[in-house]
């Protein structure tokens, strides 16, 4: 299993309407071949940020989501709040 670790900055004012598109944009995650399931978690120090946490079975199927239309859903659901590129990087298992 795999963690995908996604930092998600949002432009001030945005964080309403972007929380609002989050059941839409999260199932069209998890739909996803290869997903194992997805949460984001808003900062508490600073809320305009968001940690995207998705558990896939590899990096291979992660690549290969980012290749259909149902990223492209996502992205349009997501992508207009934000206020710079997410931070995407992958975690393997746990160490303990």
């Amino acid at each position: 299993m795999v963690l995908e670790h996604a930092v998600l900055t949002t432009r001030p004012g945005e964080g309403a309407t972007f929380e609002a598109n989050l059941a839409a944009a999260l199932a069209i995650i998890e739909s996803a071949e290869g997903c194992l399931g997805a949460e984001v978690r808003r900062q508490i120090e600073d809320p305009t940020v968001y940690l995207l946490l998705v558990r896939w079975t590899s990096v291979e199927a992660h690549l290969a989501f980012r290749e259909t239309e149902r990223f492209t859903q996502w992205r349009a659901l997501t992508w207009p709040h934000y206020a710079s590129a997410p931070h995407v990087t992958h975690f393997g298992e746990p160490l303990r």
